[in-house]
């Protein structure tokens, strides 16, 4: 069975601005005002909650130490899963990518550091849960990307096996997942560092959803 696997944060969708508008709701309530820039801090926000909250504490020019990112990622938490979809969009033509694949016989799956729970119902709005086989959160397992087995464990479950897969992410976590796993790796070039993914090498770079059905063939044929 041919598999893609696909992060979500960054990969299929821009979640950014409801990410970072999360981190700031705790930084408001703490009377903080909202130290993060939606467009400016993207790249942040793809990192995860916990960066988002560190560059957050490093911009208030006062003391703070990890005890109070601790304190503050379920706070963001709460935050993020009352408003996880105000402002997110999947990427153009995103959807009918991955409908492409499925209809040439190829099984999808995600693979992402969003907890679960929050990945499904990020899905579930989205309208996209129907369209993968699988779906593997942060908390699914005891480990998380970059560790190999999130990925292993992820084709896995849709019947795949590592030789006849490949993973589509954004980030540099994405790529040593891949690399550990002995996966193909394929960094979108439309997210927040757009062509500068070319910088971490990946064995290709995607640079619009209307050529990955062409581009997955090439990998896997």
């Amino acid at each position: 069975m041919r598999t893609v696997v696909f992060d979500l944060d960054g990969t299929l969708a821009d979640t950014s601005a409801d990410l970072i508008a999360a981190a700031n709701a705790c930084f408001a309530a703490m009377g903080n005002g909202k130290p993060l820039d939606p467009v400016a801090d993207a790249l942040t926000a793809f990192a995860g909650g916990r960066a988002m909250l560190r560059l957050g504490f490093g911009r208030l020019g006062q003391a703070w130490d990890e005890g109070d990112v601790t304190a503050q990622y379920p706070v963001l938490l709460r935050a993020y899963d009352g408003a996880i979809a105000q402002h997110t969009r999947l990427y153009p033509e995103a959807l009918a990518a991955v409908t492409a694949l499925r209809a040439q016989g190829y099984a999808t799956a995600i693979c992402t550091n969003k907890p679960e729970a929050l990945a499904v119902k990020l899905c579930d709005a989205l309208g996209i849960s129907g369209l993968f086989d699988a779906l593997l959160g942060a908390d699914t397992l005891p480990v998380r990307k970059p560790d190999p087995e999130h990925l292993f464990e992820t084709i896995r479950r849709v019947g795949g096996t590592p030789a006849r897969s490949v993973l589509i992410g954004d980030t540099v976590t994405d790529l040593d997942t891949a690399r550990a796993a002995g996966v193909p790796i394929v960094l979108v070039g439309f997210g927040p560092e757009g062509a500068g993914v070319a910088r971490m090498a990946p064995d290709a770079i995607l640079a619009h959803y209307n050529d990955l059905n062409a581009l997955v063939a090439r990998m896997l044929p």
